[in-house]
């Protein structure tokens, strides 16, 4: 019986470790509203490093828990977690376009409210999966696709990407060309790599059948030439979302949080 309440209890504890410190409403759309999930690190006083991570789920769907474990993980380490909701398909019936948007009031929003945070905005990361790191890559490299409810004097660029199997070439050969058609070009961070893109870190499985280790070593290569910082890790026999937290087995995400955590703390955002 005392083994069966300790084991309880711990169970309990794990789920309350998981859940956010706080929620906060970034944007109302309409009828939606779009909600910032906060891990904070303990003693917050001084502006630390932060992070918002974007879910994935192909633009239509997903949910902000996933990157739970990341934020918790990260929060432990000292930085600001954060977890965004955006709309997608599944619930507002909103195309892909709409996602970037939000993705970009997100940082926006957290941007503007630093101070009240307790962020240094000169060091925010953000981060995602699949579809989600699709979403982070636009932010620092697209230019289309502000919200006109922004306040675009408001830098929506971060100053470092963490990508975990992102769904960044969008063109004719890559991820989500049909459903954004002629407008691929202005969409597809692949196709708007420029000099100056943030320090970026991706993740990659070889079995993955939505984005070809080709594409990941394309894209690295683009950065490289521009004289940008551009790390890719690539997972032998790992297929597509192998790197989220799992109850059980979580040697993959053991590995690249592991890799995450050298990435930032080389940046000075965690110690």
């Amino acid at each position: 019986m005392k083994k069966l309440i300790l084991l309880t209890l711990l169970l309990l504890g794990a789920s309350y470790a998981q859940q956010p410190d706080q929620i906060e409403v970034f944007k109302i759309v309409g009828p939606d509203t779009l909600r910032m999930h906060v891990f904070n690190p303990e003693n917050l006083s001084s502006p630390r490093p932060a992070i918002v991570f974007f879910f994935g789920g192909g633009w239509k769907g997903g949910n902000p828990k996933q990157f739970y474990p990341h934020c918790r993980h990260l929060a432990e380490l000292g930085m600001v977690a954060m977890a965004a909701e955006y709309r997608v398909y599944s619930r507002q019936s909103v195309l892909p376009f709409e996602c970037v948007k939000d993705a970009k009031s997100a940082i926006r929003w957290i941007r503007t409210h630093a101070n009240e945070l307790s962020i240094d905005p000169n060091r925010l990361a953000a981060g995602g999966g699949s579809a989600g790191g699709h979403l982070a890559a636009a932010t620092a490299v697209i230019d289309a696709y502000n919200d006109p409810q922004d306040d675009v004097s408001v830098p929506a660029r971060p100053d470092a990407l963490v990508l975990f199997n992102p769904v960044y070439d969008n063109g004719p050969d890559g991820y989500g060309y049909e459903r954004i058609s002629s407008y691929w070009q202005f969409f597809s961070p692949m196709h708007n790599l420029e000099p100056g893109t943030p320090p970026t870190i991706v993740f990659l499985g070889t079995e993955d059948p939505l984005i070809p280790v080709e594409t990941a070593k394309k894209y690295q290569s683009i950065m490289q030439k521009n004289g940008d910082r551009s790390e890719l890790y690539i997972y032998e026999g790992q297929k597509h979302g192998f790197f989220n937290y799992r109850d059980g087995n979580n040697e993959y995400y053991e590995k690249t949080v592991a890799e995450m955590d050298e990435f930032l703390r080389s940046l000075g955002y965690i110690e």
